[in-house]
Parts: C-alpha cells; sequence; structure tokens
C-alpha cells in the first residue's frame, strides 16, 4: 500500500468514526428529549448605538477598550443564531431611547430604525423610556418590529395596561412566559412631569401573573425580564416563586457569575451596548436540567461588525454630526463614572454648577449614564452622553440639620440593607463639602463628619445649595431636598455650566477627589451589589 492510499484510508476511517459518534450523539439527545434554548439580552444601552471607549477592570488593574455598538452586536448576535437556530430569544431590558444627544434631541426618533435593526424579540421599557413624555413613549414604540411587554404600567386615563403583561414564545417545543416587570419608583426617581399620566404597579402584581401562566397557559419555563436593579431582583427572586430566570437591567451590574436563588438564576449584562448577556438552558423531558450564563464582552478586537446595520446607525447620526462634533474644552485626564460613591466626571459637573451659581454647595446627580470620556477633546456628543437632559439651574437656601437630614436619606437609598429600600441611582456628587460616612451604619447614624468647605457643618447656620430644577417637582424643593427657602430658578442651565466651566478651566488636568469618603468599604466600590459586603 502507498502512503497516500495509506493517509487516504485513515482519512476515511476518521470520517466515518465521527460520522457515527456525531449520529450516536444525536440519538442520545433524542432518546433523552434534551434540547438546548438559547438566551441574548442586553440592557442600559441608553442611546450609546456606536462604538465607544468602554471602561474594563480587573483585581488589579482597569484599562479602556473600544467596545460595543449596534452593529457589533448584530454580528454576535447573528452568529448565535446559527450556533443554535429557531431555538434563540433575543431581548433588551430598557433604558433604550435615553441617553445621547441625537437621542435627546429627537425624542428617541434617531435610536428607532437602528434598533429595529438588530433583531430583538421583544423589550421591556427603562425607568428613562418616559423622558419625553407618556404620548411620545407610546408613539416610538408602537414604530418597533418587536413586541414591549410590561405587567405594571397602566394608563391613568383608561385604566388600562399600556403594553401586554407577558408573552408566550414556543421553541422546539418548549413553552417559554416572559414577564415584563419595570421600575415603579419612576414617577419619584425622575422628575415627575416625565411619567404624568402613567401609573405603576409594585411586585405584588407579579406572583399571581406566574402563576397564571405557569397553571393556566402551561409553560415550560418562566422568565421575568426587569428594570429595577440587581440588588432589589436578588431580594425579588427570594420572594416569588417558580421562576427559572430572572433578568434584571437598571443598575449597569456587569454579572460575569450568576447568582442562584433557589432554582433562580439572576444576572444582569453591564451597559451601553459594551456587553451580551447569553444563557443556555439545556431541557430534558420538560424539566430543566442546567442553566449557563455567559457575560460576553464585545470588544472590538475580539468582534467584527454587520456593516449593514453600521450604515444604518451611520445614516441616522448624520443629521447631528456637525452639532456632537463641535469642541467645547480639553482634558488631560479620562473623565468617567463606574463608582458608587465618588467619580471625577461628576465632580467636575457639581464644580460648574457652583462656579455658575456662586452657591456654597452644589449638587449633581449619581448618573449612571455615559461611556468614560479619554484624554483629549470634549465635545458636544460628551456632554449630552453626560447630561442628557438639559436643565436650568435651581438655587436656594437650606439649615445645617437639612444638608445633615438630605445625606443621610441618601445615603440609605444606596446602603439599605433592605433593597426595597434602595432607590435611585448612586450617591449625589457635591462641590464644596466633604461627608464621611459608614455604610453598613444605621439608618440616620451613617454619617461621621460634614464639612462645608474647610469647616466642619453647623446645623444652625444657613447655606445656599445649588443644583438642577427637576421638571414637575415642588418649587420649594431642591436636589430632593425640601422646604428650602428663597428658591431661584436661573436662566442659564446646567450645559451652559458646563461649557463655561470647560472655557475657564480647560484643559482639565485635575479634579479634586475625596470629596465622599466611606470608612467601611473597600473602594472603589463599583457595584452596589457586589462590593458593598458590610462586616
Amino acid at each position: 500500500m502507498t502512503l497516500l492510499k495509506f493517509y487516504i484510508k485513515i482519512i476515511t476511517i476518521n470520517f466515518i468514526l465521527i460520522f457515527a459518534i456525531t449520529n450516536a450523539h444525536t440519538d442520545i439527545l433524542k432518546h433523552n428529549n434534551i434540547k438546548k434554548i438559547t438566551l441574548v439580552y442586553i440592557a442600559d444601552l441608553h442611546a450609546q448605538i456606536e462604538e465607544h471607549q468602554e471602561l474594563f477592570w480587573g483585581k488589579n488593574e482597569e484599562y479602556f477598550d473600544f467596545a460595543g455598538g449596534l452593529a457589533r452586536i448584530s454580528y454576535v448576535v447573528k452568529n448565535l443564531k446559527k450556533e443554535n437556530p429557531y431555538n434563540m430569544l433575543f431581548m433588551d431590558a430598557g433604558d433604550t431611547f435615553q441617553g445621547s444627544g441625537p437621542a435627546a434631541l429627537s425624542k428617541g426618533e434617531a435610536i428607532i430604525e437602528p434598533i429595529n435593526s438588530i433583531g430583538l424579540d421583544l423589550g421591556l421599557p427603562g425607568n428613562w423610556e418616559v423622558v419625553y413624555g407618556k404620548d411620545k413613549l407610546l408613539e416610538m414604540t408602537d414604530k418597533l418590529n418587536y413586541p414591549i411587554i410590561a405587567a405594571n404600567m397602566v394608563d391613568e386615563d383608561t385604566g388600562k395596561l399600556l403594553y401586554d403583561p407577558y408573552i408566550i414564545k414556543i421553541l422546539d417545543g418548549i413553552k417559554i412566559g416572559i414577564i415584563g416587570f419595570t421600575d415603579p419608583d419612576v414617577p419619584e426617581r425622575q422628575p415627575p412631569s416625565y411619567s404624568k399620566g402613567v401609573i405603576y404597579r409594585g411586585k405584588d402584581i407579579l406572583q399571581p401573573l406566574i402563576d397564571r401562566i405557569k397553571n393556566i397557559d402551561g409553560v415550560d419555563i418562566v422568565i421575568l425580564l426587569t428594570h429595577i436593579g440587581l440588588p432589589k431582583a436578588v431580594n425579588l427572586a427570594k420572594e416569588l416563586n417558580n421562576v427559572d430566570i430572572l433578568l434584571s437591567g437598571d443598575t449597569h451590574e456587569r454579572t460575569y457569575k450568576p447568582i442562584n436563588i433557589g432554582n433562580t438564576l439572576v444576572v444582569e449584562p453591564g451597559s451601553f451596548g459594551s456587553f451580551l448577556g447569553k444563557i443556555d438552558i439545556t431541557i430534558s423531558h420538560g424539566t430543566i436540567i442546567d442553566k449557563h450564563w455567559e457575560l460576553i464582552e464585545l470588544k472590538s478586537k475580539d468582534y467584527p461588525i454587520d456593516n449593514n446595520v453600521q450604515s444604518i446607525v451611520e445614516n441616522a447620526l448624520m443629521p447631528f454630526n456637525d452639532e456632537m462634533n463641535k469642541i467645547i474644552g480639553y482634558s488631560d485626564i479620562p473623565l468617567y463614572r463606574y463608582n458608587v460613591i465618588e467619580t471625577n466626571m461628576d465632580n467636575l459637573l457639581s464644580d460648574a454648577i457652583r462656579e455658575a451659581t456662586k452657591a456654597d454647595i452644589a449638587l449633581s446627580n449619581g448618573f449612571r449614564f455615559s461611556y468614560p470620556i479619554t484624554a483629549g477633546y470634549i465635545t458636544e456628543n460628551d456632554l449630552w452622553n453626560m447630561y442628557p437632559i438639559v436643565e436650568k439651574l435651581k438655587m436656594g437656601k437650606i439649615f445645617g440639620w437639612q444638608l445633615k437630614e438630605f445625606w443621610e436619606k441618601e445615603l440609605e437609598n444606596v446602603f439599605s440593607p433592605n433593597p426595597d429600600k434602595q432607590f435611585g441611582g448612586w450617591l449625589p456628587r457635591p462641590s464644596g463639602m466633604k461627608i464621611i460616612f459608614n455604610a453598613c451604619a444605621t439608618y440616620e447614624n451613617r454619617i461621621e463628619s460634614i464639612y462645608v468647605g474647610d469647616k466642619l457643618l453647623d446645623n444652625n447656620k444657613i447655606y445656599t445649595v445649588a443644583a438642577c430644577e427637576r421638571e414637575g417637582d415642588p418649587f420649594d424643593v431642591v436636589c430632593r431636598i425640601p422646604e428650602v427657602k428663597d428658591v431661584t430658578i436661573m436662566n442659564n442651565t446646567n450645559h451652559d455650566a458646563v461649557k463655561l466651566y470647560l472655557k475657564n478651566h480647560s484643559p482639565i488636568q485635575n479634579i479634586e477627589m475625596g470629596r465622599v469618603i466611606v470608612q467601611d468599604l473597600k473602594t472603589p466600590v463599583r457595584s452596589q451589589y457586589f462590593d458593598i459586603v458590610c462586616y
């Protein structure tokens, strides 16, 4: 036998063996009735539809890398569908149409065609989806080519749900029920005018719905698609029965390892389209025998893009390019958030408000949106990412004891051991003051000391405080501080303040940190769930 014939024979035998093993494996799967369902989802896109710089971190390092973009998401999702054709669901957990200049200036319209191009099967409204008002929300979601579900958003005028509470999908004979549940605190978290006309129901509606789709509709798998934040999602998993998978959004948490609460798997997939969450569910005879979670980092060096979707994105953004590319400042240092306690991006914003108003103290909300701004030019696009809403500045007078009460309440909102008492975003970002506290102390006992300027807070002294106006708030409320005296709404806006600050201080070379100091947690505190470990 020649060497060539020998190799051909070996190759032929290998092919026969592979074919036999594959057929045997298929026969085993068929005999055991084993099926695989794939769930893929995103959350907290915040209208970031292009590739961008993202901050990544490990145990001892942090670094920037290009990631995200709808075109990259589309490429990865299409390839995942090839791996499990007809048996995959692609979902969005909300905060999709707010968070950028093009989104704000078009009231979400610029995002519709791009988001329609990536093949979503269903979505959920996030807490910021009402930013353009109820009527615009309904008009916008009606243009989507996938259904929206929400079991707890009620039209105040009609008493009817704005969207179907759940949807049932059948994949490979497996009946899957997906219930949508968004943040019931929206009317308080967001400026009240945003959600006018919408009533939000609480979590008590969920167990009856789960029982209904399980016992009456006969679903095999129950999925809860939520936008309430990871701590509350974990707590919800402890309270509810018969939820197989709880998909979380809102807090931008990167859950590299899933959280298992009994038989319920709880996860959250990061934000800004920089990550994609994937769950493979293995089912045998109608029973789940395995759930495998993977958080996929959508780095540009690892995944190419869908060129067709990229063209759609570029066309959607084209009308805004001239305005968004305007240079308004320069920074020698990167500016970013990703910290529950304090960030240099927000300290810059509060410094800008204080300089514009000449107040003793300025406050910026603990926003989560905005990907990082790396060193270099700062553009209008960056400003809109930092501050996606334009609000007039508001200033008034408070006593020292009011400031202390405000901070104790805000600390409880972030660090309460009861997730149901957690509220809103991260801690407020101050300028002109310093606070030292213990996160693990009890409510109203966390603050150790507050300084205004370089002097200890005087409870009976009057201080001026400035922040952004929240449309729909009572006139005497400034940044959730009630009963503020001598309130003035100024003609300049938060955007005006930042532009003037950058004009006066560029290039930004240093931003004072150490304004909010936690004594009993390891820093940085990047996660409201994983990093807040009280001991």
